[in-house]
């Protein structure tokens, strides 16, 4: 068949009318859904299959009407029906008609859908928007006589919100929001509402006395600051874990929140039968979620251990205790082998005793991410929770670690919103919302963000050293200085306060003044945690280049000393090799210091961990300033300027500003470089 009898076929077959006609009524029937699904609640899954549906249909009528025609004896396969016999076509004015008359609908609903009133975006200032299954739990007032009983009290309300916020129905508000409401004073509510984004709030109190508890809990519309619900529970301690859950589930029904079963499971679980063991692991509970200071970390992991030598079978407080250890290892103030295997021994405890515990499978998620670097293995097992574990901010925070590790900056930006939105108003997660800004070198949004942080915490001395540090990433040292000058009262030894304080000094080049800030801060332990124990090699900087060479020699020796003492009990750690490399650098001993470069590149490569990798080329290329070696270091530098990382990342100002870059100055490709924006 040519193309010209082809097409008069399928003329004559009206196969191009039922075309047309299909695709109008298809396109009216799919407006019509998508304003009738959302109104009964349909899940998104319905619309997806109504236009795959559609669209199967399409190719069968065009099907349908090539191999049938319409006769007065009823449908025929066209190849039977004889050519004297009448059938029946559709009139050019019926088939106009029929189009006129769905067009006018489609319009109608065109219309329909762009004049109506749009909803304005949901925003945490207007609660009018939020889902009426929306909730925070407000830390709760200790009334015991004994205040030490207040991480019982906190412990209480974390276990709630934690039920709460295992209910997929439901939105809660993650932990780190709702404790800047602190109990015991007096607290707008509706005002509350409005900044979480929610439309109710359970507050309450704890009153322990020997082996009872009382529990007060009230559920309170924060549109109207109405009371909805409020009961007492006036228990023996050991049955805190009934009132927990039918707090829970009581909540879920004022709510109209439907509990599946699975959910039910989880809230009828009762962790351990041993008070005691219960009240240690709410102790180190209470610990553990304050942050990451050595002094909270070792005293919760201590707590824990008491928790799980009281019950050996208390499978939750296995599970924290695994984190604890990760994160003392993680951190740097623990990073012996037999930290690292109490770690997988706790973790495999709690494996044996509950594998299908949520807080099991996030322990081992952070293990996989903390411990053994397996960040797919990480986000794996993070995947599989996010069902089951809906409200959990941690949950997509860590997913978006791991995807920054591997260089998927964009997405890894999502999951931090994602985390945002559960929880809105936590001070740590903003601020890494912030450094992820710096990373991907978008230093005016992370200025924004740290506005933000300082609305929500005003005077945070390490959100205004976070801000200071982008200043000075983008070569802006006056504005650096007077955020670090607006600082009234650091915490104790904070890491980041030290070190921004310090890079302002050595870009300034007022570097005996700097000497002076940072011998006096090595003393604190704060400054042994993660990568800021490299600051010893700033500090014996800042003493060289202000003329005591002496002091500046026996500063990298004692800190070399440690690093090579830590080395010989963790051979394959490449984090503990950078920071060696660097010193021997210092000290001149070129040979070691390339040595153990090359090393830690060759055991986090780029291709494993993008961000840990980039800061060790940046130490690679620092290194190589310092022993001449001007080729590799403009090498790395020039891909380094062109990729994202950190916190922060080199920039041109950074090159021209620091003095580490002064033996490279004279040389026009280091020159091109720097004299980027």
């Amino acid at each position: 068949m040519n193309p010209g009898n082809f097409f008069s076929e399928l003329k004559r077959r009206n196969v191009y009318k039922v075309a047309v006609a299909y695709a109008v009524i298809s396109w009216l029937l799919i407006q019509a859904a998508s304003i009738l699904l959302p109104t009964f609640e349909a899940p998104a899954w319905v619309m997806k299959a109504f236009v795959v549906v559609i669209a199967v249909g399409f190719v069968l009528a065009l099907v349908i009407a090539w191999a049938f025609e319409m006769t007065p004896e009823g449908m025929k396969r066209t190849e039977d029906v004889r050519p004297d016999e009448k059938i029946p076509q559709w009139s050019r004015r019926k088939f106009a008609a029929l189009i006129l008359v769905i067009t006018i609908c489609a319009a109608a609903l065109l219309g329909y859908q762009v004049f109506r009133a749009k909803p304005e975006p949901v925003n945490s200032s207007d609660v009018s928007n939020v889902s009426l299954k929306s909730i925070a739990v407000l830390p709760f007032e200790n009334l015991s006589e004994d205040k030490a009983n207040a991480y019982f009290a906190d412990g209480i309300q974390d276990e709630i919100l934690t039920d709460l916020a295992k209910i997929g129905a439901l939105k809660v508000i993650s932990r780190s929001s709702v404790m800047h409401y602190k109990s015991g004073v007096e607290r707008n509510l509706v005002k509350i509402g409005q900044e979480l984004g929610v439309a109710h709030l359970l507050e309450g109190s704890v009153q322990r006395a020997n082996d009872r508890v009382r529990v007060n809990a009230q559920l309170i519309d924060a549109r109207t600051d109405t009371h909805l619900w409020a009961q007492t529970y006036d228990r023996d301690l050991a049955d805190v874990f009934a009132i927990q859950s039918e707090i829970a589930k009581a909540i879920a029904e004022q709510l109209k929140a439907k509990i599946t079963g699975v959910e039910q499971n989880e809230l009828a679980s009762r962790p351990t039968s041993n008070p005691e063991a219960y009240d240690a692991y709410l102790k180190g509970l209470s610990l553990y979620v304050r942050g990451f200071s050595p002094a909270d970390l070792i005293s919760s992991t201590k707590s824990l251990e008491e928790a799980v030598r009281l019950d050996p079978s208390f499978a939750q407080a296995w599970a924290l205790l695994a984190r604890g250890h990760a994160n003392l290892y993680f951190f740097g103030l623990d990073t012996t082998p037999e930290r690292r295997e109490a770690a997988r021994q706790a973790l495999a405890t709690a494996e044996r005793l509950r594998p299908d515990l949520a807080e099991t499978q996030l322990a081992r998620a952070w293990y996989f991410f903390r411990i053994e670097r397996d960040y797919e293995g990480a986000k794996r097992v993070c995947e599989a929770l996010r069902p089951r574990w809906p409200n959990n901010s941690e949950v997509p925070t860590l997913i978006s670690y791991v995807l920054e590790r591997q260089g998927r900056f964009t997405e890894s930006e999502a999951y931090l919103q994602e985390a945002l939105n559960l929880d809105p108003r936590s001070v740590p997660l903003r601020k890494i919302f912030g450094l992820d800004a710096i990373h991907r070198r978008q230093f005016d949004e992370a200025l924004k963000r740290y506005d933000r942080v300082l609305e929500i915490a005003p005077g945070d001395s390490e959100a205004i050293a976070m801000k200071a540090v982008a200043y000075q990433t983008m070569g802006d040292l006056d504005n650096a200085e007077a955020m670090l000058a607006s600082i009234q009262s650091p915490a104790p030894g904070d890491a980041w306060v030290t070190w921004a304080l310090l890079r302002q000094e050595f870009f300034r080049r007022r570097y005996q003044k700097g000497a002076s800030i940072g011998q006096s801060a090595l003393a604190s332990p704060e400054l042994q945690v993660g990568r800021f124990r490299t600051l010893s090699l700033l500090v014996g900087d800042l003493q060289r280049l202000s003329g005591d060479s002496q002091g500046a020699v026996a500063t990298y020796t004692q800190e070399r000393g440690k690093l090579e003492s830590t080395l010989k009990q963790q051979p394959d750690n490449p984090d503990v090799m950078i920071d060696l490399a660097e010193l021997y650098a210092a000290l001149g001993e070129k040979t070691p210091a390339i040595e153990n470069a090359e090393h830690a590149l060759a055991l986090r490569p780029e291709s494993q961990d993008v961000l840990i990798a980039r800061r060790y080329l940046e130490a690679r290329a620092r290194i190589a300033a310092r022993i001449g070696e001007t080729d590799r270091a403009i090498e790395i530098l020039r891909h380094l300027l062109t990729v994202p990382y950190g916190p922060p990342p080199i920039t041109p100002a950074l090159l021209r500003l620091d003095p580490i870059w002064d033996p490279l100055r004279n040389d026009p490709r280091f020159q091109k470089l720097a004299g980027g924006k």
